[in-house]
């Protein structure tokens, strides 16, 4: 059987904040040398799928930047498979996406080029390792339309998800998109595994449903479930995060630093693979002190810094006597001297300034500080804990010395002035 993957990569990613003001949600920097759509494109090689489509949307340069031709994955080839990036183009009768089963359907022609047997869909921004190939066979012993993978979360979580039923054959009986009050904890992970005959045919009515949003969980699962269509939920039973709050982010960076992580990088039968570039050793002053971080290339600790439970991307400096507790610093970012940095998330090329105070550990430890692209804090300032700074922020942007908890920081400069 020929399986084609394709990878919903468009998300805007509000929920992520400052993260996503520059780029789309598969492409936020993870666990220090990676992007989000590295560990859903790790899956598929480490699957032995090599015919990979991403369907892209909202600003999508950095994520194109970083795939490239899919070289680091393997998949930079021409004729037995390889990967492809569609965006949204304007035609008669198309226009952006406005759902994921949009996204597929305005794609369709592509997808089904070359007569594939099944479409795995997957989503580009959640973090897990599996091999679809179980998730094949049990599709094809079940000679089913739809395999959906399912795992079973806190029930304080539900709320979030799309909720399953299913009957003792694991066939799907009843589903509910995001309830109030979940009848179970099955959850769909957004993992779907189609005949393309059938994907086709759903897709082209729900296309023709003027009522319809033209969503996977909001749309098409109701609509096939309830027409008594052959659904089946394949159990998942590893670990699977969808990183797609800020909290949600920031804790499963915490799961990577744990004794025994719930999760495992240094798993060599199964690597993540990723595009980086080339960066000096790690460079640690004497007198330094870290403690359960992960520091990538490029990274300078100088004497009498502390680092924490904290992740460091390539090419962070950390000066003199500051300290970085609990946190996650991305490329090139900047920690001046004496200043203090707990429980927040910098974006790339941030700068926190001398003896500066930025983020506070809150005892229920949901309050996460954050700071976009290339902004400064300057010296000596104080930004409370839950304070967002937005991207490209200078000093005279800030109206005090100190930031509320709460409060928003945007630059006053006009874009054309940045």
């Amino acid at each position: 059987m020929k399986t084609r993957v394709l990878i919903l990569a468009g998300g805007e990613g509000t929920r992520l904040g400052v993260l996503t003001a520059k780029r789309t949600k598969p492409a936020v920097p993870f666990a220090g040398k990676y992007r989000i759509i590295d560990f859903t494109l790790s899956n598929c090689v480490n699957s032995q799928l090599f015919d990979v489509m991403i369907v892209a949307q909202y600003r999508p340069h950095s994520l194109i930047e970083h795939i490239g031709a899919g070289g680091p994955w393997d998949l930079n080839r021409d004729f037995t498979g390889g990967i492809r990036i569609y965006t949204p183009y304007k035609s008669p009768g198309s226009s952006w996406f406005v759902g994921t089963a949009d996204a597929v359907q305005q794609n369709f022609s592509f997808i089904k080029r070359g007569d594939p047997d099944l479409i795995l869909i997957l989503s580009g921004d959640h973090i897990y390792s599996m091999d679809y190939s179980g998730m094949i066979r049990f599709h094809m012993e079940k000679n089913a339309d739809l395999t959906m993978a399912t795992i079973q979360v806190p029930i304080e979580e539900a709320p979030r998800f799309g909720i399953v039923g299913t009957n003792p054959d694991q066939r799907v009986i009843s589903f509910v998109e995001k309830p109030k009050q979940p009848p179970s904890t099955l959850a769909n992970m957004g993992v779907y595994l189609f005949n393309k005959s059938f994907l086709g045919r759903i897709l082209w009515e729900d296309h023709l449903r003027q009522d319809s949003s033209h969503d996977f969980g909001k749309d098409i699962l109701p609509a096939v479930i309830s027409a008594g269509e052959r659904v089946y939920a394949y159990p998942f039973t590893g670990y699977w995060v969808d990183v797609g709050t800020v909290l949600s982010y920031w804790k499963a960076h915490m799961d990577l630093l744990d004794p025994n992580p719930p999760f495992n990088l240094h798993n060599r039968s199964w690597v993540i693979h990723t595009r980086s570039e080339e960066r000096p050793p790690v460079k640690i002053h004497q007198g330094a002190e870290i403690e359960n971080s992960m520091i990538c290339d490029g990274c300078v600790i100088e004497r009498g810094a502390r680092v924490i439970r904290s992740v460091l991307s390539p090419g962070v400096h950390i000066q003199q006597n500051a300290t970085v507790f609990e946190s996650i610093v991305l490329t090139d970012a900047v920690i001046e001297a004496g200043a203090r940095l707990e429980h927040a998330i910098l974006d790339k090329r941030a700068r926190i300034g001398e003896q500066a105070i930025f983020g506070k550990a809150i005892p229920d430890q949901t309050t996460i500080t954050m700071i976009g692209k290339n902004s400064v804090v300057a010296p000596k300032m104080v930004v409370e804990a839950g304070a967002m700074i937005a991207t490209d922020v200078i000093p005279p942007d800030y109206p005090t010395q100190v930031v509320k908890s709460g409060e928003y920081i945007q630059t006053r400069r006009l874009p054309y002035e940045l």
